[in-house]
């Protein structure tokens, strides 16, 4: 559970796991480490105090491409807590036609119920698997079933000859349920009943306010009505347990206890992050036509920031102790520019630096998910060893911060179109042409050959870095 980890996690504790994957930024990842040890606090105090202390939400100002997404999700990983992402320009005000706010709590919790029943089945997975080692034994050794003592006189069979032909099956099965457990027939084809789901589709007619997700609940809970088929499939053995996995370990779950440990989960532990929120704000108070929606959606989203309790279908939701977490570039608006209402929601307000030159090279050598990494990973699996040389990863960060500054800034993203477009050529010749001693070694001169052209001339960087 999250609140475990929070209890050993102090907030510069949490800093320095976000600083393995984010470089710089330190004022956004200690008020996040912050909102998270909070939580923590939150559920340990006084009970007549639990439900007024409510989380403070942040806001993150920055361009695009500093760090304001990585933060929030990594933040959720490390506290195992539901997690989602909505770009608040994707939202209408109600009455118009496109995804309503309440969505983002149905996609939460929709996030957290994934979380608990993946939990659950790891918790169910030996025996779900010692019921499909019987399964797959029915398969290739059906059992002999003792029959009555008058069905054996009719057939002409002497108990004594049934019960050994039994004893010899039980035999056979025992020796094939070694060779399984030791992994000697996983390449055999058996044939399974795999569960068939029918298709419902569902139509509207005409303007519809619904969005995708609650179109998505009203055909599951079609399909649930209908009834189950089930249709045969010849697989191997290996093949058979993953099918079959999913399948029994569902089984074995109760789904009423996943529900309700969702919705604690989602209640008290989840975290919404809505990007985009600038593209909502009026930047001019006084203008109407398509912006007039705008205000609007703030409107919708403010009860939802606020506390209140959305209807999904796995029981309501009460979003007083979710911590949303909002972001916006602001270029052509300000904070100020939202409602004061909604304003008052973000009390927590940070604002990501820009990065730096030196910020490029770190992001490139530091992380522990580094794309020089990644790359290398890449190339591995070929035979390949890729390295990168320090002077090498200083060219690449400059070029970077340069066409950020030339053309747009695009932020840390921009480094993926520059090492794709240094790396690319080599990806496509591997494995056919190896490089000499199946090693490659990026260099200054390298970087410089194969991007400086593109970067002199600007019409081209333009189209292509």
């Amino acid at each position: 559970m999250v609140e475990k980890i929070a209890q050993h996690l102090t907030p510069q504790e949490i800093v320095a796991e976000l600083d393995k994957y984010i470089i710089g930024q330190h004022e956004a990842k200690k008020n996040v480490a912050i909102a998270l040890r909070n939580r923590w606090r939150r559920m340990n105090a006084a009970e007549d105090m639990r439900k007024e202390i409510v989380p403070n939400n942040i806001l993150m100002i920055g361009a695009t491409g500093v760090g304001k997404t990585e933060i929030a999700r990594r933040l959720a990983k490390l506290a195992d807590a539901p997690f989602t992402k909505v770009e608040a320009s994707k939202f209408t005000e109600v009455g118009y036609v496109g995804r309503d706010v309440e969505s983002m709590v149905r996609d939460l919790t929709m996030q957290a119920v994934n979380m608990v029943k993946k939990k659950k089945k790891e918790e169910v997975k030996e025996k779900a698997l010692l019921i499909i080692e019987d399964i797959i034994l029915e398969s290739l050794i059906p059992p002999i079933k003792q029959p009555a003592k008058q069905s054996a006189i009719t057939f002409g069979m002497s108990n004594e000859q049934n019960e050994e032909d039994v004893e010899l099956n039980n035999k056979t099965r025992e020796r094939f349920r070694e060779k399984l457990r030791n992994g000697e027939l996983e390449q055999r084809k058996i044939e399974i009943n795999v569960p068939q789901s029918p298709s419902a589709n569902v139509g509207v007619i005409g303007p519809s306010p619904m969005d995708e997700s609650s179109m998505m609940n009203i055909q599951e809970m079609i399909s649930g009505m209908l009834p189950q088929n089930k249709r045969k499939r010849k697989v191997t053995i290996e093949e058979a347990r993953k099918i079959l996995l999913e399948e029994e370990s569902t089984k074995l779950i109760d789904m009423d206890e996943v529900k309700e440990e969702a919705v604690w989960k989602t209640e008290n532990l989840g975290i919404i992050f809505i990007d985009e929120i600038d593209k909502i704000a009026r930047s001019n108070k006084a203008g109407g036509g398509a912006d007039v929606s705008r205000e609007g959606v703030q409107r919708d989203l403010l009860p939802i920031v606020e506390g209140s309790s959305v209807n999904t279908k796995y029981g309501v939701v009460n979003t007083d102790h979710i911590l949303f977490i909002a972001a916006g570039a602001f270029h052509f608006s300000k904070p100020s520019d939202l409602i004061p209402e909604l304003q008052g929601r973000f009390p927590i307000r940070v604002e990501l630096e820009k990065l730096t030159k030196e910020n490029f090279y770190q992001i490139l050598k530091t992380p522990k998910n580094s794309l020089t990494k990644q790359y290398e990973s890449l190339f591995e699996t070929e035979g390949v060893k890729l390295e990168f040389e320090d002077e090498a990863l200083h060219e690449m960060a400059e070029i970077a911060f340069n066409v950020n500054a030339e053309i747009e800034n695009i932020g840390a993203r921009r480094l993926q179109t520059v090492v794709s477009q240094l790396l690319n050529e080599f990806l496509y010749q591997i494995p056919e042409n190896r490089p000499e001693g199946d090693k490659i070694t990026v260099t200054k001169t390298m970087v410089q050959e194969r991007l400086g052209g593109l970067v002199k001339d600007k019409d081209l960087s333009r189209y292509i870095l």
